[in-house]
């Protein structure tokens, strides 16, 4: 199993002069999921490099086994610390796509050309793509090979608006995940705030928020392991 986590490389929370970037428990968590299934682990950002880690992730009340993990994880932390460029990799190099949350990505791989063009190559080959918490919002512009958006029909789930309202961002972010999805034609569903929620539909995986990053890592090992879609 070869998978590919596809990490943020924006560091600004909008004009607040804060500072963003991806989730460290939406990645640690997968991470250590897919490595424990002997998976072959792949690490991208638009910029390459270090990618910028959200400082609110790195507190004390938001540390799990998992983040403790990878603190201590040498080669998980050097791999980390030199994420290839997206842009030089493609998507039949890799069995599954796994994008971790953060706000960071609301900003960049939701635009970004290269992140489209895995995500469309991926679900065209039957390759799943997973994307947690604020990470559905890199599906915003991904069409199928007919024009439509991939999320067009499915059921998706994606960071609430509620939630968004609980962190009080929802003037600075680009745009809320869950409307997105609406707009886009997703059959959206949703758990209560910060309940793990996954939702399967075909080959594509999404997960509600930073509570839902593990299991939706496990529905992924599943499906490859099983050669269909697997649901949580």
């Amino acid at each position: 199993m070869k998978i590919l986590m596809v990490l943020t490389s924006h560091d600004k929370l909008g004009g607040t002069g804060q500072k963003t970037g991806f989730w460290l428990e939406e990645f640690a968590a997968p991470y250590y999921v897919f490595v424990d299934a002997g998976a072959d682990v792949t690490l991208a950002s638009p910029l390459g490099g270090r990618p910028p880690e959200d400082p609110k992730s790195d507190a004390p009340e938001s540390q799990t086994d998992a983040t403790r993990r990878l603190r201590a994880d040498s080669t998980a932390k050097a791999a980390l610390s030199n994420t290839l460029k997206l842009r030089d990799l493609s998507p039949k190099d890799f069995d599954a796509i796994f994008y971790p949350g953060g706000h960071g990505p609301l900003w960049d791989l939701a635009e970004d050309k290269a992140s489209i063009a895995m995500i469309e190559g991926a679900l065209a080959a039957d390759k799943p793509v997973v994307a947690v918490c604020h990470a559905p919002g890199v599906l915003r512009h991904a069409k199928t090979p007919q024009g439509r958006s991939v999320v067009e029909g499915k059921e998706v789930t994606g960071f609430t608006n509620s939630e968004e309202q609980a962190v009080g961002l929802t003037e600075v972010v680009p745009f809320l995940v869950e409307d997105m999805l609406q707009a886009n034609g997703g059959v959206y569903s949703k758990a209560g705030d910060w309940q793990p929620h996954v939702v399967v539909d075909g080959r594509l995986i999404t997960g509600q928020n930073p509570a839902s990053s593990e299991l939706a890592a496990k529905v992924l090992i599943n499906a490859l392991r099983a050669g269909t879609p697997a649901k949580p």
